[in-house]
């Protein structure tokens, strides 16, 4: 039996549709650490997947308590109370957003660039010192055909005069569906971190020229400011069989899962 956090959210959701022996977890707002003991007891899961968060940069850096408490405590007694349990917890690619170095990045090169990446590294950090058989995924910006969270896929989608993406900015983008296909290979790893999406070669800008011309789009794609890399090397996980679609193979996946293209994409 799994336990999901978060369920109702953009990633739980889909783990909750697609993988098999799911529950969900009540909201884990302003929860205690007995109330967390209670919940993962009376749940009898064995495994817990831990997707709740703030994951607004914004947000965080307005309100880093909030941050704080969402983001480090509560997966700390979630921690403490998964004693004989499997422990997955979603972390972020941005943990890297302070790095100086091109990339790709490897797990052992992290320098935070805001609140919220900060977070992330302690939240790591500290729940393996509690459960060293805990796995941390650096999830990549993940994107789907979904109506109530803006990501990558639906802006472009639903683009009808410009984009703008830079070609100095190097990161990968996943498809939801594929990170829950994946959870049967994560709940197997090891204890540790891993980097976790699909790998590319490409800029952002790249990426979404080749996109919108698969699309047979009709907008026009501007090269923004540089931005900072978030550019992962998923190797890691990649030996253990995690495995992701290429950035646009992901994409064209996606466009195809939800009947969004032209006859180019065919």
């Amino acid at each position: 039996m799994i336990l999901v956090t978060g369920a109702n959210g953009f990633v739980g959701h889909k783990i909750m549709k697609i993988c098999e022996d799911t529950i969900a977890a009540p909201s884990l707002r302003n929860v205690r650490q007995e109330d967390v003991n209670r919940i993962i007891g009376e749940s009898d899961a064995d495994v817990i997947i831990h997707t709740a968060a703030i994951s607004d940069i914004g947000v965080c850096q307005a309100d880093p308590d909030a941050s704080y408490y969402t983001n480090v405590q509560v997966p700390l007694f979630i921690a403490k109370a998964s004693k004989g349990r499997k422990l997955i917890c979603f972390s972020s690619d941005q943990v890297y957003s302070g790095c100086n170095e091109k990339g790709p990045y490897c797990e052992d090169t992290v320098k935070p660039g805001n609140i919220y990446a900060e977070h992330k590294i302690e939240m790591e950090q500290r729940v393996l010192e509690i459960k060293p058989d805990a796995v941390m995924l650096r999830a990549e910006w993940m994107y789907d055909y979904y109506l109530k969270k803006s990501n990558y896929f639906m802006n472009i989608i639903n683009a009808e005069v410009t984009v703008s993406f830079s070609s100095s900015q190097f990161r990968g983008i996943t498809y939801l569906k594929e990170v829950a296909e994946n959870m049967e290979k994560v709940i197997a790893l090891p204890g540790g971190i891993y980097n976790f999406g699909s790998e590319t070669t490409k800029s952002m800008y790249d990426i979404t020229q080749e996109f919108i011309e698969l699309l047979g789009k009709k907008v026009r794609l501007e090269d923004s400011s540089p931005r900072h890399n978030l550019w992962m090397n998923c190797g890691k996980a990649k030996k253990y069989g995690v495995k992701f679609s290429t950035v646009i193979d992901g994409l064209l996946k996606c466009a195809k899962d939800n009947n969004i293209f032209t006859e180019s994409c065919l």
